[in-house]
């Protein structure tokens, strides 16, 4: 995947396929650590530890429509490529925690991409799921939230191109 926010995208998704109702992503720069860290956080169906094991195998995947799962096994070559490292948290039942650390400065850590637009779009393709999105660095501690952003639409559809546009601007100003 050319940037981080392909791999955000595909996370998220394995976390809607996954019947997550809650999904949470931290995105979080910590310069003094010269570290960035990908959390995310949801209360889909969960995994038990054999196949917790398995998802960061290429030849394994879930779903049935192909015989290959790439973003986890690409995600953590990401992650080992720039010092840092893959962690995978999950209960049956309860749902998963992906922790993905990278070196912030290293040469090959991979741009963030669109991370305002994937955020946004993700959020409005899965209207019924409450997503989180936190950003933290030295400078921004912004979160945006599906909850409150439809109580702030007042029954206007998250999904109308008008307000998806208004919000990919409105996330992109607060976390640049």
């Amino acid at each position: 995947m050319k940037d981080l926010s392909m791999h955000i995208m595909d996370i998220l998704q394995n976390s809607t396929r996954a019947g997550a109702k809650d999904v949470t992503l931290e995105v979080l720069e910590d310069a003094a650590a010269d570290t960035l860290t990908l959390r995310f956080i949801d209360n889909g169906c969960g995994m038990d530890a054999d196949t917790v094991q398995k998802v960061i195998n290429p030849f394994f995947t879930t779903r049935t429509t192909r015989k290959v799962g790439l973003g986890l096994p690409l995600l953590k070559q990401n992650t080992e490529q720039t010092g840092g490292s893959l962690d995978i948290q999950s209960e049956v039942g309860k749902g998963t925690t992906v922790s993905a650390v990278f070196g912030l400065s290293h040469l090959d850590r991979p741009p963030m991409g669109d991370l305002a637009g994937t955020v946004v779009l993700t959020a409005s393709a899965y209207p019924d799921i409450h997503f989180i999105f936190h950003y933290k660095n030295e400078k921004v501690d912004y979160t945006f939230d599906t909850d409150e952003v439809n109580e702030a639409l007042d029954g206007m559809s998250i999904q109308e191109p008008e307000i998806i546009q208004y919000l990919i601007e409105m996330v992109r100003e607060n976390i640049n």
